[in-house]
C-alpha cells in the first residue's frame, strides 16, 4: 500500500487514520514535556506538518507554485499562506530558482536575438488579431485547426463581434440542414463540430458579459465655495 502511516494487525497491513496519528503526536508532546508559552501543553495535529514543509521547501529555495502543486492546491495564494513570508522572500526564492536553471540551459539559448527574429517575433503579435477576436496561441507554434477558429479553445473572442458569430452560427445550421438534405454526410459531422464551437463562443462571451460588474457614478458634480460678492470682501 503506498501510504505513509500504517501498522500491521493479524498480519495484514493497515492504514492509520488522522486521529490515531494526531493522538500518537499529542501522546508524544506530553511525554517529552514541551509547553506552549503560558504554560499549558503543547498540541499538534498532522496538518502542521504540511506547514512545516511548505515553510523549510521555500525558504531552501524551492519555487513556490512546485510547492503548490506538491501540496494540490488551485491557487498559489494558499500555498504561501503556510508560510510565514513577505512577498519579496518568494519572489527572491523564485528569481534563486530561476538562476540555477539558466545556469544548467546552453548558453546559447540566452542570447540577444537578432533584428530579423525581433521582428518576427513582434509580427507575431500583429498577426494574433481575428475577425471574431484573438488568437492566444503561442509564438512559433503552427496552428492546429487550420485556421478554423471557431473550433479553436485558443481564441479569445470579442463582445463587439457577437453579431458576428450569430451569423456564423446561423450559417452552420443553415449548411447542416443543406447538408443533411443532399444527403452529404461527409460533411455534416465536421460542420456539426464548428457549430459546438461557435455556442461555446456564444456561451463564453454570454459569461463574460453577466460577470460584468456595471456601477453608476452618477453625474458629477462641482462643489463651489460661496466667497460673498466684492463690496463683502473689500470690507472684510
Amino acid at each position: 500500500m503506498p501510504l505513509l502511516f500504517q501498522y500491521l494487525r493479524g498480519g495484514e497491513r493497515r492504514r492509520m487514520t488522522a486521529g490515531s496519528i494526531r493522538t500518537l503526536l499529542n501522546r508524544a508532546l506530553q511525554n517529552i514535556g514541551l509547553t506552549r508559552a503560558d504554560g499549558t501543553a503543547l498540541t499538534c495535529t498532522p496538518h502542521d506538518f504540511l506547514r512545516m514543509f511548505v515553510t523549510d521547501a521555500v525558504s531552501n529555495g524551492l519555487p513556490p507554485h512546485i510547492a503548490q502543486i506538491i501540496c494540490g492546491h488551485k491557487s498559489i495564494s494558499t500555498t504561501m499562506t503556510y508560510k510565514a513570508t513577505y512577498p519579496t522572500e518568494a519572489i527572491e526564492a523564485h528569481r534563486a530558482f530561476i538562476a540555477r536553471r539558466r545556469s544548467l540551459r546552453p548558453s546559447e539559448e540566452y542570447r540577444t536575438p537578432t533584428s530579423a527574429e525581433w521582428d518576427e517575433f513582434l509580427g507575431h503579435f500583429e498577426k494574433r488579431k481575428l475577425s471574431i477576436g484573438t488568437c492566444g496561441r503561442a509564438f512559433g507554434t503552427p496552428c492546429i485547426h487550420e485556421h478554423a477558429c471557431v473550433r479553436c479553445s485558443l481564441l479569445r473572442p470579442d463582445p463587439a463581434q457577437c453579431h458576428h458569430l450569430e451569423d456564423i452560427r446561423e450559417n452552420l445550421i443553415a449548411r447542416i440542414a443543406e447538408a443533411e438534405r443532399e444527403g452529404w454526410l461527409g460533411e455534416v459531422e465536421g460542420l456539426r463540430v464548428s457549430l459546438a464551437g461557435a455556442e461555446e463562443k456564444l456561451a463564453q462571451l454570454g459569461r463574460h458579459i453577466a460577470n460584468r460588474d456595471v456601477v453608476d457614478l452618477g453625474i458629477p458634480t462641482i462643489a463651489t465655495a460661496n466667497h460673498g460678492t466684492l463690496e463683502d470682501r473689500q470690507r472684510s
